[in-house]
């Protein structure tokens, strides 16, 4: 079959062809291949084709002002969401609360995305063909739940769904940054100590031996050596760990390399259960927005995929849009998979064969999401300490090798005082 599709390149412009495939899940997976982001996707007609010559005839828009980092995106993106729900469900026309989210927003990148999307709106185009136009703000999965909302009449209930959503990501973001805050500043104080006692405190002991001449325990003499390769052999030491660096990151970059580095993530003793706890509640929260509201159940599985995060994921969301069409439905290969907790897929059968998919994925997801937040508070109650513990004995181990030659040079000279 023949499909019309709206793409964006890594740079951010916008192409627009057919690509012919046996069905929509492939096309994208074929074009997701070629680097392209993939905003809308349909069955290519005359009219169709020929708007998607249009747009691929249409010039690059100007380079857009960055947006932040991840974090502050998606915090000004759950603003936006919120703000344009309260304006939307209270009568404000369209036009007009963009508008004034244009002129609330302070930061010139997101002045510029909403100032953008506006114009879009008056031009005549839908909201959700407006937000494709900045996929740096707005992803796919945004974008398919406009169009959703637009299409059902219902887009300031959409709204109001897609401000959980987006809410409910961005508390997963922080709990995770916050857990991971104090232990990388632990890390980080050791790096400075162990820095200033190789390069400053090592080498001053090392020439007070040398001028006492005295036999050194094994443990002390290589230290002694340690810092000294360090402090000689420096940029030997920067040029490997950079290389290294460089090619570990090549590697993680290829296809090969994530899958081998999201198999080895799962099998980790516990950290592997609390990652797939975390990728199962994202994939249940937002397919359960999607099928609420009435995204049809293979579209959502496609748009599940592009949020999964690991490689075995999207393997299983495959499985299942096959599973589905053949007629099977979307259980079967959540219930064989060992990635998905037995509770949760005999749930997800469950809601399934009730008709009731969407409601239930979502009461999965605020589940999974409570319990997710107890373990991870528990687990950094758990890893601080041993951080503290493990840094305690490494500095305190450098240190009883420094000082035990001076105790045993004191008990010399008492002894033969």
């Amino acid at each position: 079959m023949k499909l019309a599709y709206n793409a964006y390149e890594r740079s951010g412009r916008q192409v627009a062809d057919v690509i012919e495939a046996p069905n929509v899940a492939q096309a994208i997976d074929d074009l997701r291949r070629r680097g392209l982001f993939v905003a809308n996707i349909q069955e290519a007609t005359g009219q169709g084709q020929a708007l998607a010559s249009r747009a691929s005839a249409r010039p690059a828009a100007p380079r857009a002002r960055k947006l932040g980092s991840a974090g502050k995106r998606l915090k000004s993106l759950s603003m936006f969401t919120r703000q344009l729900y309260v304006l939307t469900a209270s009568g404000t026309p369209l036009v007009e609360a963009l508008a004034a989210l244009e002129r609330q927003f302070r930061s010139q990148g997101w002045q510029e995305v909403v100032h953008q999307v506006r114009r879009g709106v008056e031009d005549g185009q839908s909201l959700a063909q407006a937000m494709q136009e900045r996929p740096d703000a707005f992803d796919g999965v945004y974008c398919s739940l406009i169009e959703a909302g637009e299409a059902s009449g219902r887009l300031p209930a959409m709204l109001q769904r897609l401000g959980t959503l987006v809410q409910r990501k961005l508390h997963a973001r922080n709990l995770i940054v916050g857990a991971m805050v104090y232990p990388i500043l632990l890390l980080a104080i050791a790096g400075g100590v162990m820095t200033a006692l190789i390069t400053f405190v090592i080498p001053r002991f090392g020439e007070l031996f040398k001028t006492l001449d005295v036999p050194l325990p094994a443990s002390t003499k290589a230290l002694i050596d340690l810092s000294a390769f360090l402090r000689g052999q420096w940029y030997v030491v920067l040029g490997v760990a950079a290389a290294g660096g460089t090619a570990l990151f090549s590697y993680l970059r290829s296809p090969g390399g994530r899958r081998t580095v999201d198999a080895i993530v799962l099998g980790l003793p516990q950290l592997g259960g609390i990652v797939r706890s975390f990728i199962t509640a994202r994939i249940t929260r937002l397919m359960g927005v999607l099928l609420e509201s009435k995204v049809p159940i293979l579209d959502a599985l496609a748009l599940a995929r592009q949020v999964a995060g690991n490689s075995r994921y999207v393997d299983l969301l495959r499985q299942a849009e096959d599973s589905v069409t053949r007629g099977q439905g979307m259980s079967p290969p959540f219930v064989t998979s060992d990635l998905v907790n037995p509770s949760v897929s005999q749930a997800i059968r469950n809601g399934e064969q009730a008709g009731q998919l969407g409601p239930l994925l979502s009461e999965i997801s605020t589940f999974l999401d409570e319990d997710n937040e107890i373990v991870l508070r528990s687990l950094t109650s758990i890893l601080e300490p041993a951080i503290l513990v493990l840094l305690g004995l490494v500095v305190g181990g450098m240190a009883v090798s420094l000082f035990t030659p001076l105790f045993d040079i004191a008990t010399v000279m008492q002894g033969g005082g």
